[in-house]
């Protein structure tokens, strides 16, 4: 497992009657890693992971593991209720062949570190497999901390990378100049990606990537070689609509526009409903921008 690159935090495919449609998650999968991506993230936010069921989970993480076979890695999110499912969850996406987990906070109940240690610590713990941890304070509650996580990497061999998500650049630099290459730091935010590589981050867990993956891949191989002008032509075009994965209803936005790229279906789970009204504008008012100065890019 390689935390570095473009990983994709992919959607999931949906029918109108809300079950999962398998042949089109692998179809998904399968573009990401033909369009330059270097893995398949599944099971995340992005995924609506909170409206999926065990079962479910451990079905979508075999669909990804066949579809892209051996030429990436597939990662799984691990997130739940309580921290026995979490583990039980682990282990149900080790079977399935996935060959890293995205390791999250407890939904609902955010507490204090010595219990946020023990949950992650029993999922790091569960597998041997390569674990990258989740540090998203706005969407989960619970910040992690650059000492708190450096003292889960003292203890945790097998626990590799951060996926930063705080909102703050500075963490990145931070956690470079605490833990050294001892973690690799990937980018979860995606109106951060270029801050964030210019700041030390390695790898780019992406969510507009769903619709638009060689411009994500792009974007962020100039970005790391340090190629200013073309990363701030590129992020210049790409900015819009980065924009919409960093707001509450990230995934209706990113779904209704690989929709209209011809890329999916606009389908979400409920409590989710389909954009209408200014926030459909929105959508087509930056996705038309977008559109029309595409050809602009020389991709």
């Amino acid at each position: 497992m390689h935390w570095k690159g473009v990983l994709p935090a992919i959607t999931t495919n949906l029918k109108a009657n809300g079950a999962l449609d398998h042949a089109a998650l692998a179809q998904h999968c399968r573009w990401m890693i033909e369009s330059g991506c270097q893995g398949i993230v599944c099971c995340g936010s992005l995924g609506e992971a909170a409206t999926l069921t065990f079962d479910e989970k451990v079905a979508i993480t075999a669909t990804c593991v066949k579809a892209v076979g051996q030429r990436a890695p597939v990662v799984t999110g691990i997130a739940s209720l309580s921290t026995s499912e979490a583990v039980a969850l682990a282990r149900g996406a080790q079977k399935a062949g996935c060959r890293g987990l995205m390791v999250l906070p407890p939904y609902v109940y955010s507490t204090d570190w010595l219990e946020m240690k023990a949950h992650v610590s029993a999922v790091i713990g569960a597998t041997k497999l390569s674990c990258m941890l989740y540090n998203n304070p706005v969407a989960y509650k619970t910040d992690f901390l650059p000492e708190q996580i450096k003292e889960l990497a003292a203890e945790h061999k097998n626990l590799h990378a951060v996926k930063e998500s705080s909102g703050d650049v500075r963490r990145v630099t931070e956690l470079k100049a605490m833990l050294g290459d001892r973690l690799t730091i990937l980018v979860g935010m995606d109106d951060a990606i270029v801050e964030g590589v210019y700041a030390g981050a390695e790898g780019w867990v992406a969510g507009l990537v769903n619709a638009f993956p060689r411009e994500t891949v792009a974007l962020f191989a100039a970005a790391l070689r340090g190629d200013r002008t073309r990363t701030t032509q590129l992020y210049e075009w790409f900015l819009p609509l980065l924009r919409l994965d960093t707001v509450p209803k990230f995934v209706q936005y990113v779904k209704w526009i690989q929709a209209e790229v011809g890329r999916g279906t606009p389908t979400v789970r409920g409590p989710r409903l389909p954009l209408v009204h200014g926030e459909l504008s929105r959508a087509k008012q930056v996705l038309s921008k977008a559109k029309a100065g595409h050809s602009l890019l020389r991709l």
